[in-house]
């Protein structure tokens, strides 16, 4: 059989057995036939709260937060119905700021495609630094114990919107909502005590998960304390098309898209595979081998024990360069050292996080790259195995584990999170 997978932006097509392999999709939602019009309705009839243009009066100072280049939040779609809706709202007024959690700036370019060229010249945009103390504002310590620094931009608006895109999360169950703020607005000591590794080692710390998660509940804690008026998320489709809009009170109208998007993309299986392939959902979710970690995990939710995983990702922008994910990765020999290393006492790096996550899937299984944006040299030095041809690893593969060896594609990689029946 011949199956396309999620990967860059032209996807890349696999031939596979035509036995003995399942393929796990999330269930396809056509997109709505008008992205705009179900936006401004969205906000006009929201999900526990006033209408937006009943919540904004004229005079007030309004921040807009949005996703950044990680996310393929439709911004484009979003940012320009949203702020028509606050056409009595000065632009001078108007902030949007550009969550970028522990990531790197946004470029002017990436801002321009993101947001399109007549939002970037006529609005003011200022990009989260999380590591910068003077643009930071101390709102005391949560009630697990970690210091909220969140950024003072944001907080001095007296209206607080927030957008994004709602999917499974490997440790926070869902994104969307309240992330905006947790990581997306927090100082770097925030964003290191909520993903602890206390905290990530958490078993309720996982996809779908939103009940006694404790990483979701500081993060519904420290966004509640910021007081975000309105939200606006959507859902989207395989395309990137959006599904589903939802708007209004953070809390009802983020459990509102939880539940649509868990109904579509959570996917009961029979029973564990020796195999699993994985995308990470193409571009722009495949930027990198950081964010790659997100699809090794979704295979590892239906992997066996020593078995293999194969994540399949461009990685356009390598391990990548910046942030602490490779440097962390360099100070172990295996992933058995490189977790005893994050779980020491005392132990504290900014992604820390990602290289716990792969460490904690590798005690699983062995997993191998195939991504055309590292060499062989970097996957090794990352402790993964370097695939070139994955119909030709896949092949030795199946003469390993035997000629009753079971395999599951999952072409949209963490879109569709699987689950053996049972175990949910």
């Amino acid at each position: 059989m011949k199956i396309k997978l999620a990967y860059g932006k032209q996807g890349l097509w696999l031939r596979l057995p035509s036995t003995n392999v399942d393929v796990i999709e999330p269930a396809f939602v056509p997109g709505l036939p008008d992205e705009p019009s179900a936006i401004a309705q969205a906000l006009r009839h929201p999900i526990g709260s006033p209408a937006l243009k009943e919540l904004v009066r004229a005079q007030d100072d309004v921040a807009i937060v949005f996703s950044d280049i990680t996310r393929p939040t439709p911004n484009h779609v979003i940012l320009p119905v949203l702020l028509e809706e606050l056409a009595h709202v000065p632009r001078e007024n108007v902030v949007l700021i550009n969550a970028t959690g522990m990531h790197r700036a946004n470029t002017p370019e990436e801002l321009r495609a993101m947001l399109g060229p007549g939002i970037v010249e006529n609005y003011r945009i200022v990009t989260h630094n999380a590591l910068g103390p003077s643009t930071l504002t101390c709102l005391g310590t949560s009630s697990f114990g970690t210091p909220i620094r969140v950024n003072t931009t944001y907080l001095r608006a007296r209206v607080k919107i927030l957008t994004g895109f709602i999917e499974p999360h490997f440790f926070a169950g869902f994104s969307g909502g309240p992330k905006a703020i947790l990581p997306g607005l927090c100082g770097e000591a925030t964003v290191l005590g909520n993903h602890s590794a206390r905290m990530i080692g958490h078993p309720r710390a996982t996809w779908g998960v939103l009940d006694d998660n404790p990483i979701h509940q500081e993060i519904r804690e420290v966004a509640g304390l910021t007081r975000p008026a309105f939200i606006v998320n959507v859902a989207l489709n395989r395309d990137k098309q959006i599904t589903g809009v939802f708007a209004g009170d953070m809390s009802k109208a983020h459990g509102a898209g939880a539940h649509f998007v868990r109904a579509t993309a959570m996917r009961p299986v029979a029973g564990h595979y020796d195999v699993v392939i994985t995308t990470n959902s193409g571009y722009p979710l495949d930027i990198n081998l950081y964010q790659t970690v997100k699809g090794m995990s979704a295979a590892a939710q239906i992997v066996k024990p020593a078995g293999s995983i194969i994540a399949v990702s461009e990685c356009r922008e390598g391990i990548p360069e910046h942030g602490n994910y490779r440097l962390i990765l360099q100070k172990a020999r295996t992933p058995e050292e490189l977790l005893r290393l994050i779980t020491r006492p005392g132990f504290a790096m900014v992604d820390q996080w990602e290289a716990q996550l792969q460490a904690m899937i590798q005690a699983r299984a062995n997993v191998y790259v195939y991504s055309e944006g590292l060499t062989e040299e970097q996957i090794r030095q990352a402790m993964l195995l370097p695939c070139r041809d994955i119909e030709g690893t896949l092949a030795e593969l199946l003469r390993v584990h035997g000629p009753q060896a079971r395999v599951c594609v999952l072409p949209e990689g963490p879109q569709t999170i699987p689950f053996v029946a049972g175990n949910a």
